[in-house]
């Protein structure tokens, strides 16, 4: 599936990578730690999980600052940080409203997000996340010093071709990973990010802390974790649910971190997530699929395409950045499913656009 890379510009000034693929109601998956827009696309891990994910959706999905095609030159790896990255996504990539994805660290930044822009969020599904870090407080020494050792192993073996290393580190992630499952991890972890940032942000990871806002979180919530999942805990995943107001919980009866597409674990997620996004339509209905898919803001920049305005004039009409005006309308061609202006006025008069 082809794919478009775009940089939005976080508070700070990090560029952060982006791309859209699919057609339909958006879908943002929170970036989680070691990623690479180009290779992950590719890799025997992720290839089936992009797939589903852009299945009638339109996925956004980022590299976090430090890593794959975002900015490497980082110190700051914070979650305030991470949540700022996110929003300059949102805003670059024009969405109005959408469904937010969060795997792992992930699920903690998209968790919070939520709980901070209600308004935005349609709905909210995280996977194998956690509430709180191994840094935090109230968290056994146990685990502490378990964090601490692998940060250590990070330090000294990331991104090398010491077998060793990349075999633990593997296995936590998908104990029953094929060879060739196992390679892509290790040039997947190689790729993505330098020893130095993988430590850092490993670091920051395990400061993440939301418990004090997420039963602020009021959009409807589905929480996945695998049962054996080495990496985070079942009884973290089951806790982050119970402190968000209505959420579902969904076991997945799986050792592995990252789905394989050959387990029956990945045909659960698949049809859990798939029935919890069903009932999303657009803001109108106007019979059209492709119509009903647009965002609030799309419609608004589809009326001036209809009534003949520019993207100059659509700017200043919705006072936004002409950048902002050629996202959406990228957005908007994919969507309808045409290559130009001319040929998405004649559908939108068509559909009743722009009579107003």
């Amino acid at each position: 599936m082809r794919q478009r890379v775009r940089f939005a510009t976080s508070a700070d000034g990090v560029q952060i990578a982006y791309t859209t693929t699919g057609k339909g109601p958006p879908l943002l998956r929170v970036a989680n730690w070691f990623t690479h827009l180009e290779f992950d696309r590719k890799s025997a891990i992720w290839r089936h999980w992009f797939d589903a994910l852009s299945e009638n959706r339109s996925l956004v999905r980022y590299d976090p600052r430090g890593t794959g095609l975002s900015d490497r030159n980082v110190d700051n790896f914070s979650l305030s940080r991470w949540i700022d990255d996110l929003d300059a996504v949102v805003d670059d990539a024009g969405l109005a409203k959408f469904t937010l994805f969060g795997l792992c660290q992930g699920g903690a930044v998209a968790a919070a997000y939520a709980a901070l822009h209600p308004n935005r969020v349609s709905r909210l599904v995280l996977y194998d996340a956690y509430a709180f870090g191994a840094y935090t407080d109230g968290v056994s020494e146990r685990l502490a010093r378990e964090a601490c050792a692998l940060a250590q192993m990070i330090e000294v073996g990331w991104g090398k071709e010491n077998a060793v290393f990349r075999e633990v580190f593997a296995r936590l992630l998908m104990p029953h990973a094929d060879q060739d499952e196992l390679r892509w991890i290790g040039e997947l972890q190689r790729l993505s990010a330098s020893a130095r940032n993988a430590h850092l942000l490993w670091d920051a990871f395990q400061n993440f802390d939301i418990r004090d806002v997420a039963a602020n979180i009021s959009v409807p919530t589905l929480v996945f974790h695998g049962r054996g999942d080495a990496m985070v805990p079942f009884e973290a995943g089951r806790h982050l649910a119970s402190l968000i107001p209505n959420a579902r919980f969904v076991p997945l009866e799986t050792d592995n971190h990252i789905l394989s597409r050959d387990e029956k674990a990945w045909q659960t997620f698949r049809r859990e997530f798939n029935e919890f996004l069903a009932p999303e339509s657009g803001p109108t209905g106007t019979g059209n699929a492709a119509f009903d898919s647009l965002t609030a803001r799309e419609r608004d920049v589809l009326q001036g395409v209809a009534r003949g305005l520019n993207n100059r004039e659509l700017a200043d009409l919705l006072n936004i950045s002409e950048k902002t005006v050629r996202n959406h309308l990228t957005a908007v061609f994919s969507k309808l499913g045409v290559s130009s202006r001319a040929k998405a006025m004649v559908l939108a008069r068509d559909a009743g656009f722009g009579r107003d």
